[in-house]
């Protein structure tokens, strides 16, 4: 369950008769849901070309923020400039097919025009898929090139890596384009039905972020490629009702407990013209984790994870005959977790991360899978592997930590060592929230970065942090679109509590003018699911939470237990009771936010979407937490109606744990509700599907129990486009204003 961002405002005023003039320094859900955003130009999907002479990133339009384009900057001297024009190409978007639909979902990718692109290893090409078809930009003379012009969408496409072709699977089979020639070629022909080649399957992009089926050697001789068979898994048919109608579609579901996709990998060789089934084991209902190749191209890295998540083996790969053999495995008495860690060395070692101390950190490894040294230690995680630059021994990675010791709500990118463990080195500095993008030699980085007051800015640094120039510098000063409302930004407070031997970090904003000798209403904000980042940190925070402030409320959030990057104690204290644990150190918050001697104690509300609107209908119907109402989106009630690896990763199966499924069942709490309830969903929600809401209605119906909900036709799992996300929000406000805002009715004594 990948989180959703969702946009949030607040209506302003709901129950005024007269229509209310707004001061000019006070932001409004208008001005929040329309473009320019308010964000400032914030650069999306930056990228270093090989040569290191041109940075690539997207850029939402001024006139549609929701519509991105191309652009390109030379890392030396010289402007930004618009590399290709999604509206130029293609004025008029169509619909897109129900695959691309489906595969931008799993993505959390809910904008048009330009969304992904990709250089091949010279960087003489950057390959865009547009709306569907194909465009290729050369960089020599900026010419862009239309390789497809179809019916039917080509996906994941991608340029080989060296330049000579163009690949993409189109009706379930693979394509590869000769650039030279002009011709195509099938990889495949008999995808169709419930068979698919070179396209990862639901659950792989859902749950285990892996969005590809198929990977080119860097000597562009093989690609080695999935065939997913869906035939075993159950049908659960669902209507996806949209504005114009109803349709019944017959989803191929992989629910808990029952069987997933069978997926094979393959390797074709593109100069002999032979394919060959590489040796997975006798077991298929495993999962298909990760495929790397060498870089000589003639070893296949598999990583294959076992159906209860508890093993995680690498498998060296014979690209010629299929054949592998098992060279190291990880494995946990919870489950293990996937990540994108795994580098290969030029010398046949290679660098992989595991939890063995209690923390994730890197390891070198022989090419046989016998662990040489430790990279990083302490009791900190190391989030993910950035780069290593093989002539220095540099390795550098992305963490959250200072001095050795975690620091959950700032992140930085560090150095270490291959031939030695050592202390760490910061390269980035601390104070808020870095990301970053190393280029394939680790000799620079594009970095974003951001705190409380300063939105998203992103640059080209040398290794050493020297910054070489400014990509989007997005400078809050008297031009920022932001500019008239930052004199009522409010600095969020952070702090601590303690929860079953666990640190909880938290954050509170306070509302403008605010005065300590006043009671104020609070909206705890949630999410608290595991496999995400955290959701509390120092970096600029959604335009939304100032929204919120100006309507009078307290803003609070707090990383419960198993949510976010932690200690593997941290993670793993929610196994076979999902949610549970989440639930009482939600409460521990609501608690300790009442005895505030500014806290309304009557008046606390929980909002959150997805597993935040599971963890929204625990906290109001747990009587100890004692919320006046809640606000509830995307929930799943009951994770037998939920797939196969994440819940199964968390709870095992229903057959194996029928007390923890039966324990965090919605339906049995809700005769202990505590305060009001709107629930919404989404009409056509092919993941949290409509089944999880409806029986939630049916069972307070049942009981005669008032409730409030809305419903979204012809929408996914996320609410998208800023008509229907401003009436999203003019409808979560209105509710909070009605039940804990001035609207509110006093509590009953």
């Amino acid at each position: 369950m990948r989180t959703v961002l969702l946009a949030s405002t607040i209506l302003l005023s709901a129950g005024s008769a007269l229509a209310q003039e707004t001061p000019s320094n006070i932001l409004t859900p208008e001005r929040v849901f329309s473009s320019p955003s308010l964000n400032g130009p914030v650069a999306k999907g930056v990228s270093l070309s090989p040569d290191g002479q041109l940075v690539a990133f997207l850029r939402s339009r001024e006139d549609n923020v929701d519509v991105q384009d191309l652009w390109a900057a030379p890392t030396g001297e010289g402007e930004p400039y618009k590399l290709i024009d999604a509206r130029a190409l293609v004025p008029d978007a169509g619909e897109l097919s129900e695959a691309e639909k489906a595969r931008r979902e799993r993505m959390r990718i809910s904008a048009r025009g330009v969304v992904e692109y990709s250089w091949d290893q010279q960087g003489r090409y950057i390959l865009a898929p547009l709306e569907g078809d194909i465009f290729l930009a050369n960089r020599a003379d900026g010419e862009v090139r239309r390789l497809t012009e179809t019916p039917a969408d080509e996906i994941d496409a991608k340029v080989s890596p060296k330049g000579s072709y163009v690949s993409y699977v189109r009706d379930q089979n693979l394509v590869v384009y000769d650039l030279a020639s002009g011709q195509e070629t099938p990889i495949t022909d008999d995808g169709a039905g419930l068979i698919t080649w070179a396209t990862a399957e639901f659950i792989a992009q859902e749950e285990m972020d892996r969005d590809t089926g198929y990977w080119w050697s860097p000597d562009e001789r093989y690609i080695a490629l999935t065939r997913v068979d869906e035939s075993p898994v159950d049908i659960v048919p669902r209507f996806e009702i949209t504005g114009a109608g109803a349709t019944m579609v017959e989803q191929r579901y992989p629910r808990a407990g029952r069987p997933n996709a069978v997926v094979e990998l393959y390797v074709r060789d593109l100069q002999g013209g032979g394919r060959v089934k590489v040796d997975l084991g006798s077991n298929t209902d495993i999962y298909l984790a990760r495929v790397d190749w060498a870089g000589d191209g003639k070893t296949l890295y598999v990583q294959r994870q076992s159906r209860d998540q508890k093993t995680l083996d690498l498998l060296s790969v014979d690209p010629t005959t299929g054949a592998s053999r098992v060279i190291l495995s990880q494995k946990a008495s919870a489950w293990v977790d996937l990540n994108n860690d795994f580098r290969v060395l030029a010398d046949g070692r290679f660098i992989w991360s595991n939890e063995d101390s209690g923390w994730r950190h890197l390891y070198l490894y022989d090419r046989n899978g016998r662990r040489l040294r430790a990279i990083t230690r302490g009791d900190y995680p190391v989030k993910h592997l950035d780069g290593v630059n093989e002539q220095t021994g540099d390795v550098y990675f992305t963490a959250s930590m200072r001095d050795g010791e975690e620091l959950p709500i700032e992140q930085q990118m560090f150095r270490a060592s291959l031939n030695r463990t050592v202390d760490p080195v910061a390269v980035t500095p601390g104070g808020g929230w870095w990301s970053v993008s190393v280029n394939g030699p680790a000799t620079a980085y594009v970095g974003n970065y951001s705190d409380p007051a300063t939105p998203t800015q992103s640059a080209l640094y040398r290794i050493d942090g020297t910054r070489v120039r400014w990509i989007e510098e997005n400078r809050l000063d008297a031009a920022h679109p932001f500019t008239p409302y930052v004199s009522r930004l409010r600095a969020p407070e952070f702090g601590t509590m303690q929860s079953h031997g666990q640190t909880l970090v938290w954050r509170m904003t306070t509302p403008p003018d605010f005065d300590p000798s006043k009671k104020y209403p609070v909206v705890m904000q949630v999410y608290g699911g595991p496999g995400t980042g955290a959701g509390v940190q120092k970096s600029w925070q959604p335009l939304t939470n100032q929204l919120l402030t100006e309507a009078g409320y307290i803003v609070f959030r707090v990383d419960n237990r198993g949510e976010g990057d932690r200690s593997q104690a941290f993670e793993t204290s929610i196994y076979r009771r999902l949610g549970i644990p989440a639930v009482e150190d939600q409460t521990l918050a609501a608690k300790w936010l009442k005895t505030l001697p500014y806290v309304d104690a009557d008046r606390i509300a929980m909002m959150g979407w997805s597993f935040g609107g599971f963890l929204s209908l625990l906290a109001v119907t747990e009587p100890e937490a004692g919320l006046a109402s809640a606000l509830a989106g995307a929930a799943p009630t009951e994770w037998s109606l939920y797939d196969t690896h994440y819940t199964e990763r968390y709870m095992s199966t229903p057959q194996d744990n029928p007390e923890g499924y039966a324990a965090t069942d919605v339906l049995p709490r809700l005769d202990d509700l505590t305060g009001r309830l709107l629930i919404l969903h989404s009409m056509a929600d092919d993941n949290v599907i409509l089944g999880n809401a409806t029986r939630v209605i049916d069972a307070l119906q049942a009981k005669s129990m008032p409730f409030e909900m809305m419903l979204y036709p012809g929408q996914r799992h996320g609410v998208r486009g800023e008509p229907r996300q401003l009436q999203q929000w003019r409808t979560y406000l209105d509710f909070l204003d009605r039940t804990i805002g001035e609207r509110a009715e006093p509590a009953a004594d």
